[in-house]
């Protein structure tokens, strides 16, 4: 992991209906992260979203 991610420890994750994941963005504070969720649950579309923090052990 770069020295810049480690400064964005947040995750915002997607899966959509046939259950694949996909890594939407990274943030520096989880509130920052979950409000990004908050707006994309929001606009009515039925896609599941969740705030994550990467593992200090990731590689």
């Amino acid at each position: 992991m770069t020295d810049g991610g480690a400064a964005l420890p947040w995750l915002v994750i997607r899966q959509d209906d046939n259950g694949n994941r996909y890594r939407v963005g990274r943030y520096a504070t989880k509130d920052e992260a979950q409000k990004i969720v908050d707006g994309l649950g929001s606009n009515g579309h039925k896609q599941l979203y969740w705030v994550e923090r990467l593992s200090q052990t990731s590689r």
